[in-house]
């Protein structure tokens, strides 16, 4: 039996969700992935938040300085030990913690804090990075749009559909990594936000969403094909 907190398994469960960031709250049955009481806390070292979180030069729109001292120090970017099994390369997401994990080594992770899906909206299984996207235009699937009319306000024509061209006002942020898995884009990314201070929590339709300094800095080092493991929440 799977669990709620997983996923949901309905009629809904076996509809294809749109291709789009954030997934517009489509819910995906995918192999359920057990935490295994993992405890993937104890920091190694922590970077220069100052320079970290700087304002990011050299890019095509802006990324401001992130005032980090008001955001909770387990949310921010740092070397920690890592208990999985997961080989070097490896992306895990765990909900739970609002904490993502970039295997550097054998015992060893970059782990960045991140949003997750709301009530709801969660999910866990296995992935992969099949697209990578520099400054990606947004297009919301018609579900999102219907169920959000603030949405619908923000839309305007794209080359893929009404949407929000890429930019510093696009909610994907400065880069996306797009999720496939059973042989179809599952509609999930891991994307950057504009809305920085909102890591740590439960806010997005089942995105993963990470400061845009972290997503920067992740997605210079992670390559097509990249296994991306959710557990359950």
């Amino acid at each position: 039996m799977l669990s709620r907190r997983s996923f949901t398994i309905s009629a809904l469960s076996l509809a294809a969700p749109g291709l789009a960031g954030c997934g517009g709250g489509s819910i995906v049955a995918l192999p359920d992935i057990p935490s295994g009481g993992r405890s993937l806390t104890r920091t190694l070292a922590r970077p220069n938040y100052a320079q970290v979180y700087m304002a990011y030069p050299g890019e095509r729109f802006p990324v401001p300085a992130i005032d980090y001292p008001s955001i909770e120090p387990r949310y921010l970017r740092q070397t920690v030990e890592f208990r999985g099994a997961e080989p070097p390369g490896s992306i895990v997401v765990d909900p739970g913690s609002y904490h993502l994990y970039f295997v550097e080594a054998p015992g060893v992770a970059t782990r960045y804090g991140v949003g997750v899906g709301r009530e709801g909206f969660g999910w866990s299984g296995q992935a992969r990075i099949n697209m990578k996207r520099d400054w990606p235009d947004w297009v919301p699937p018609q579900e999102m749009i219907a169920r959000d009319p603030q949405v619908r306000a923000q839309l305007e024509p794209t080359p893929r559909g009404l949407g929000v061209r890429g930019g510093a006002k696009s909610p994907l942020g400065a880069r996306t990594l797009y999720l496939f898995g059973e042989g179809r884009d599952l509609g999930y990314r891991i994307h950057g936000t504009i809305e920085p201070y909102t890591v740590g929590s439960n806010v997005s339709s089942g995105c993963i969403r990470m400061i845009n300094q972290d997503i920067i800095h992740l997605y210079a080092r992670v390559a097509l094909g990249t296994p991306v493991t959710v557990l359950p929440a």
